[in-house]
């Protein structure tokens, strides 16, 4: 596997950077399980801090990772899949902060890399040792936050959209399917692909049986003014693309004070709630903030 190399893009310099972040994942109306999870957490080169739902805090002196990944499988196996992505991501990725804080060059390509190979790896060793977890999987769209840089790491069919602060909206990650694939293409649009009969088919994902798995990582300068949206295919599913973006932007006065997942995730559940429905929103504010990210001692290994 060779990563891409990240994008050349020189980031806007002298400034001071501070993230704000909502998330919330949501059963639906039809399961009766969530094998949704989403991670939100800070890290330096000493201490690994779990995050509240929402918050926000300056990027200088520490990383933060976002993620989503949503489980696969029958039974509850889907539901411990994603734990396991989540699980491991919390012990794999502080390691890199040395790396982060002399700023990376092109190493993050290959510890995400590193990352997403050691979650294959359990799922498949998990899934040929307990026959309750035989064939199970977890699609996995990951974001590592430093002061200048967006590094983020996918596979499957969850989705990270970035919304500049030019306007408009655009989906940084594939969907792993080969209705995803014929999208990209161009050979159907949003409405053809939302009613295509093997729109949920993978080709990748995490476990499940692959031998083999080739995750997409990139790489973005963020700039104040920028947002962010991690979200689970049960999100895209009650909700069109154009949508997403005016529930970011320009949510409906009477939701302007809700924290931006929890009017995704609601309004989506009420559209559709057919499966598990997982949001989280990241933004780069205009102004300066002063912390007030509530954080929860890591779990013990």
């Amino acid at each position: 596997m060779n990563p891409p190399v990240a994008s050349s893009i020189t980031p806007e310099s002298s400034r001071s950077s501070n993230v704000r972040w909502s998330g919330l994942t949501h059963v639906g109306r039809v399961r009766k399980n969530n094998e949704d999870t989403f991670l939100a957490l800070t890290f330096d080169g000493h201490d690994v801090r779990y995050l509240g739902k929402t918050g926000h805090a300056p990027l200088a002196g520490a990383d933060f990772i976002f993620a989503v990944s949503d489980g696969l499988g029958g039974a509850k196996s889907g539901e411990f899949a994603s734990r396991i992505a989540i699980d491991r991501i919390t012990r794999l990725l502080p390691r890199g902060f040395r790396l982060s804080a002399v700023g990376l060059a092109n190493g993050f390509s290959d510890i995400l890399a590193e990352l997403f190979s050691a979650i294959h790896a359990d799922l498949i060793h998990y899934g040929r040792s307990y026959e309750e977890c035989a064939g199970m999987g977890a699609t996995l769209s990951l974001t590592w936050f430093t002061p200048d840089w967006m590094y983020f790491a996918h596979i499957g069919d969850s989705r990270i959209y970035y919304l500049p602060r030019e306007g408009g909206m655009r989906q940084l990650t594939h969907d792993h399917s080969y209705v995803g694939w014929l999208r990209r293409k161009g050979d159907l649009n949003e409405r053809q692909a939302r009613e295509h009969p093997a729109r949920n088919a993978l080709n990748q994902v995490l476990g499940a049986g692959n031998q083999f798995i080739d995750p997409q990582i990139g790489a973005i300068d963020h700039r104040p003014g920028d947002r962010f949206l991690i979200c689970s295919d049960g999100l895209t599913d009650g909700l069109w693309d154009r949508q997403l973006e005016d529930l970011v932007r320009t949510p409906p006065a009477a939701r302007a004070d809700e924290p931006p997942a929890q009017r995704l995730v609601e309004e989506s559940v009420n559209a559709s709630g057919r499966d598990n429905t997982t949001a989280l929103v990241l933004e780069i504010p205009s102004l300066p903030l002063t912390s007030d990210a509530t954080a929860t001692p890591p779990h013990p290994p």
